[in-house]
């Protein structure tokens, strides 16, 4: 018989769907699902009241549905519709009940509902891996420009006073997923990592952005917002100092924090909602961020739906204020933004839960590869670093493509 580490390589050497979530001192592999459950905005609203308090289980870890909700389903569910754009036709959001759990720390332990998960049955058919190491991008230097001074007026008008615009890079691709994860958490391994590998798609994610962390009734969102690229001799007190020094990085990243504490305020007791920890830096290979910790108590009888629909899409990667925002970026964006500023993350049983945002991300699908970035622009801002400051956040995704 196999024991625990042959297995789990087993399982990553198969086309066995998967899901990897990056925790506290590892990871956790979730398989064996026993439902797949497409959402869409008839029946959203449904699984995060109902369906989610279904999932009893002897197991607690696995008591829980895992998976991820597209920037267009988030939309709809707070009635903001979406014009018609270039789309894959991917799914709207997707969640998975598994049955098995296996977790990588030191050692590796596997707990399952089935006695027989160890039997592997994969598919007799091979996927045939290849990816290209060009990519093409939606929105040149020119293009970006013109979109800048378009949102640039809207700003000076007081329609928005931030808002982040979207680049994405595509190619020809069907990668391995499990291979491009691991070589991505060895150079820019982030709190909130995930993949996701299915038979007809993957993502791969080093997502750095905690937006709910929810146990009983308290509630954390980490914002971040302030990017500064990083070079080999500059350290994190340098990066630190920046942030503080910058006006328009400080002014832009309060301005988050204040939506931020915004949503929580909706669903959240008065006078509960505090800063946690004020502007820390945090560091990765290509960059530091600024980023602030909220917390909040929840009123009584707030659901999932109600704590999903203040805090998504997050405030931080669409810009302020949020609703009319998203109206004027829908407005202008011509591409679908499938994954990209949705959430990926785990509702329990209990009503615990920690979602993320879908940035820094892979998309794989139809033999396609989808990597998006947005950055701030404001009053203040410059057309040709916020394009630069797009490339420095996508760059650690489109590296694994040149190896």
């Amino acid at each position: 018989m196999l024991n625990n580490k042959e297995y789990l390589n087993k399982i990553f050497q198969s086309n066995k769907p998967l899901i990897i979530y990056k925790t506290i001192g590892g990871y956790d592999v979730y398989t064996d699902f026993k439902e797949k459950i497409t959402l869409n905005s008839k029946n959203f609203k449904n699984f995060l009241n109902k369906k989610t308090l279904q999932s009893k289980s002897p197991i607690k870890e696995l008591n829980c549905y895992v998976g991820f909700f597209g920037f267009q389903l988030l939309c709809e569910n707070i009635k903001i519709k979406i014009p018609k754009q270039q789309s894959l036709n991917f799914y709207p959001g997707l969640v998975y009940k598994p049955q098995t759990i296996i977790k990588i720390r030191k050692n590796i332990v596997i707990k399952s509902l089935l006695k027989n998960f160890r039997q592997l049955q994969t598919s007799k058919y091979e996927n045939k891996y290849f990816y290209q190491k060009k990519f093409n991008l939606n929105l040149d230097e020119s293009k970006y420009s013109n979109l800048f001074k378009h949102f640039s007026k809207k700003i000076k008008l007081g329609e928005t006073y931030q808002i982040k615009i979207c680049q994405t890079y595509s190619n020809k691709s069907n990668i391995d997923a499990v291979n491009f994860f691991w070589k991505l958490m060895s150079i820019n391994e982030s709190p909130e990592s995930f993949l996701i590998r299915d038979k007809d798609y993957s993502i791969i994610s080093c997502s750095p952005e905690t937006l709910i962390e929810k146990k009983k009734d308290v509630i954390i969102t980490k914002p971040i917002a302030g990017t500064l690229n990083r070079t080999k001799k500059m350290t994190k007190k340098f990066a630190n100092n920046f942030f503080k020094k910058n006006e328009k990085e400080s002014k832009e990243h309060n301005m988050i924090v204040d939506m931020e504490r915004n949503d929580l305020s909706r669903i959240c007791n008065t006078g509960t909602v505090k800063i946690n920890k004020l502007k820390t830096v945090e560091q990765y290979r290509d960059l530091y961020h600024y980023v602030t910790e909220i917390k909040g108590k929840l009123k009584k009888h707030i659901t999932n739906h109600d704590i999903i629909s203040a805090m998504m899409p997050g405030g931080s990667v669409i810009g302020c204020p949020k609703i009319n925002t998203i109206k004027l970026l829908n407005g202008r964006e011509k591409l679908n933004r499938n994954i990209y500023t949705g959430s990926f993350g785990y509702i329990n049983a209990n009503g615990d839960m920690r979602f993320n945002i879908i940035i820094r991300s892979i998309l794989n699908y139809k033999k396609r590869a989808e990597i998006s970035a947005a950055s701030g622009v404001v009053i203040d801002s410059k057309p040709k670093r916020e394009y630069k400051e797009n490339y420095i956040k996508a760059k650690s995704l489109l590296d694994l493509f040149k190896t």
